[in-house]
C-alpha cells in the first residue's frame, strides 16, 4: 500500500495486511495536510441549530459568511438561526478594540428580535486584539435578563473538534437553569442530532410511539427553554459522539444522568438504538411497543431494498466522514445493499473508534484518519471504488475521478436517518452509481 507523507504512516492502515492499530485524535499538522476545519467551525456546527437564539459572530465579516444558511438544520418554529449576524470588525477596531461595537450590536439585536438567549462567537482577530468578550456578555445578561453566552472559539486554538468542546461548555452553562417543563419519568435528551432534512422529527415520531418523551434536542430544532430543562431527563442518547460526548460526560458528573452512544443510520444500528433505549427503562409496555414498531418498519423496508441490493451487488464504496460511529453505520448499511466498503476514514475518530471500525470492515479495506485530497484520490484509484460518501470537500474528488458521490454531511437536504432514511440512502446510492453520465468519463484507474 502507498504511504504519502512522511510522519503520517501511522495514520493509514490496511485491514488484513497491517497489524498496527490506527491512532486517532492526533492534532492536525500545519499547512494543507489536514482537512479539519477551525475551532469556530466546530462551535457553530453544534450551536447554530438552536432556533430561538441570536448567534452573533464577533469578528470580521468574512467569518460570518461561513454561517449563512449553509446547513440543512430545520426548525419547526423560529427561524432566527438562519440569519447570520456579525459585528463586522474593521481596521479601527483592531487598533482601538471592538468591545463597544459588540455591546451596541447585542443591544440592537436583542431589542429587535427578543431572543431567548444570545451566543457570541469570538473569532481569530478578537483573540489577537484581546477584547473582553466575557465581560460584555455578563453586562448584557444583567441588562437584558436573558442568557448572553460567550463562545471563545478563536479559530487558531486548534481544530473543529476543539470547537465542539467549547460549544458543549457553552450549552452546559444553560442546562440546569430552569425547572418549569413537565417531564415524564420515561424521558431522554437526544445529543448530537442536528435535524438535517427533518431527521429529528422522524426520531421524535418513533419515540412518541414507544411512550418516551424527548425533553431536549441538542441541538437540532433546539429551544433554549428545553435545553435549560435538559438536566431533568432520565437518559442522554448520544448520536454524534464526536461533537457531544464532552457534554454527556459533564451532565453525568454533575446531574447523574447516564448516557449511551447510538446511531440512527442503517437498519441494524437504528433498531439497536431503539431497543437499547427501551431496555434502559425496564418497562414491558415500552419494550412491546418497540418490538411492534421495528417489526412493522422492517416488513415494509426489507422488500423495498431488495431491487437496490440486486442492482448494486459487487459495487465498491469509499467512506470519509466526520465521526467514526457514522462511518461504522455506513459500512453496515452499504453491506445490506450489496456494496463493499474499500476505504473507511474519519476526521475526528479516536483510537477506540477505529478498533470498532476495523472489526466490521472486510479484509483489504484501507482505514485512514484525518486524510487529505491527495491521499484519498490515490486510494480511490488504487481500490477502484465506484462511489464516494463524504462531505462537501470530498465531492470534487469523486467527480474529478469520474465516480458517484453521496453527500452525508450537514449541507445535505435528504433525510438519511431512520427507516425511511435507509430507503432514501439506497435509492441515492443506486441513482448515482448507475447514472448514465459515467459512460462518458474516463476514470484514471481504467
Amino acid at each position: 500500500m502507498i504511504k504519502f507523507l512522511q510522519g503520517r504512516e501511522e495514520q493509514i492502515v490496511t485491514k488484513g495486511g497491517d497489524a498496527r492499530e490506527l491512532v486517532g485524535g492526533r492534532p492536525s499538522l500545519a499547512g494543507s495536510v489536514s482537512q479539519r476545519a477551525c475551532v469556530f467551525c466546530g462551535s457553530r456546527v453544534v450551536l447554530y441549530p438552536i432556533a430561538d437564539a441570536v448567534h452573533l459572530v464577533h469578528g470580521p465579516i468574512g467569518c460570518a459568511s461561513y454561517t449563512w444558511d449553509i446547513r440543512g438544520s430545520l426548525s419547526s418554529g423560529p427561524e432566527l438561526h438562519r440569519s447570520s449576524f456579525s459585528t463586522d470588525l474593521r481596521e479601527k477596531h483592531v487598533v482601538f478594540g471592538g468591545e463597544k461595537k459588540l455591546y451596541q450590536s447585542l443591544n440592537e439585536l436583542i431589542d429587535k428580535y427578543q431572543p431567548q438567549a444570545a451566543f457570541v462567537y469570538s473569532t481569530c482577530i478578537v483573540g489577537v486584539i484581546g477584547d473582553d468578550v466575557e465581560s460584555v456578555c455578563r453586562r448584557m445578561t444583567k441588562e437584558k435578563q436573558i442568557p448572553v453566552i460567550p463562545v471563545m472559539a478563536e479559530g487558531f486554538q486548534g481544530s473543529k473538534k476543539d470547537g465542539y468542546k467549547i460549544a458543549c461548555d457553552a450549552l452546559f452553562s444553560l442546562i440546569g437553569t430552569d425547572h418549569s417543563k413537565e417531564i415524564s419519568p420515561y424521558s431522554i435528551n437526544i445529543l448530537g442530532d442536528f435535524n438535517l432534512a427533518g431527521e429529528l422529527w422522524m426520531l421524535t415520531g418513533y419515540y412518541r410511539k414507544l411512550g418516551i418523551q424527548i425533553v431536549a434536542s441538542l441541538t437540532g430544532d433546539g429551544r433554549v427553554k428545553d435545553i435549560r430543562n435538559a438536566h431533568r431527563a432520565a437518559l442522554n442518547v448520544v448520536q454524534c459522539s464526536g461533537s457531544m460526548m464532552h457534554l454527556a460526560k459533564r451532565m453525568k458528573e454533575t446531574y447523574g444522568i447516564p448516557f449511551m452512544k447510538v446511531s440512527y443510520f442503517g437498519i441494524e444500528d437504528l433498531s439497536d438504538a431503539l431497543y437499547e433505549v427501551a431496555g434502559f427503562f425496564k418497562d414491558a409496555h415500552i419494550m412491546e411497543q418497540t418490538q411492534t414498531l421495528v417489526k412493522e418498519e422492517l416488513q415494509h423496508l426489507i422488500p423495498a431494498l431488495e431491487p437496490y441490493r440486486k442492482a448494486l451487488q459487487g459495487k465498491k464504496a469509499a467512506i470519509y466522514v466526520g465521526g467514526a460511529f457514522k462511518a461504522i453505520s455506513l459500512v453496515k448499511a452499504l453491506r445490506l445493499i450489496g456494496v463493499k466498503t474499500v476505504i473507511a476514514g474519519t476526521q475526528t475518530g479516536n483510537t477506540e473508534d477505529y478498533k470498532l471500525l476495523k472489526a466490521i470492515c472486510d479484509d483489504g479495506c484501507i482505514l485512514v484518519d484525518d486524510s487529505n485530497p491527495v491521499e484519498l484520490s490515490e486510494f480511490v484509484k488504487q481500490t477502484g471504488a465506484d462511489l464516494f460518501i463524504g462531505g462537501v470537500k470530498e465531492r470534487p474528488i469523486a467527480y474529478k475521478l469520474g465516480i458517484g458521490f453521496c453527500d452525508h454531511n450537514h449541507e445535505r437536504k435528504l433525510a438519511l436517518a431512520g427507516y425511511e432514511g435507509m430507503l432514501n440512502f439506497a435509492k441515492e446510492v443506486y441513482e448515482t452509481v448507475s447514472s448514465p453520465v459515467w459512460q462518458f468519463v474516463n476514470r484514471p484507474n481504467q
